[in-house]
């Protein structure tokens, strides 16, 4: 998958995708963004199709239109934003103690939730 950011309409594109739980085309996508904004078929399509092509979603054709669906989770893709972001650091360290002590309780309990699932490599 990209290792980029999402664009502002890819990314609420993004969004919908993930809520929607199944496949969607551009159609459903379209209607769903015109209760919001004005917005063309086509601008869909290219940001669809687009998000295709970097490996955020797959498609197969139904008819004479695609069936779009995400390839990885909301999840998946916040942590990939983590990773990259810590890696622009020379300091690691420091940036990790930055990050930690700008935490809400409720992220802080997060945190140690989600390493009692995940403890760190070579813990036990």
């Amino acid at each position: 998958m990209a290792g980029q950011r999402f664009g502002d309409l890819e990314a609420v594109v993004m969004e919908r995708m993930w809520s929607y739980g199944h496949s969607a085309n551009v159609r459903d996508v379209l209607e769903d963004l015109q209760q919001e904004r004005t917005i063309a078929y086509t601008t869909v399509m290219t940001v669809m199709d687009n998000l295709h092509k970097k490996g955020w979603l797959r498609r197969k054709r139904v008819g004479r239109a695609y069936v779009y669906e995400p390839v990885g989770s909301r999840e998946g893709y916040t942590a990939k934003l983590m990773r990259e972001a810590l890696a622009t650091s020379d300091n690691q360290t420091a940036a990790l103690v930055h990050f930690l002590t700008e935490l809400s309780p409720a992220e802080a309990e997060a945190l140690q939730t989600a390493l009692k699932v995940v403890p760190p490599k070579g813990s036990k």
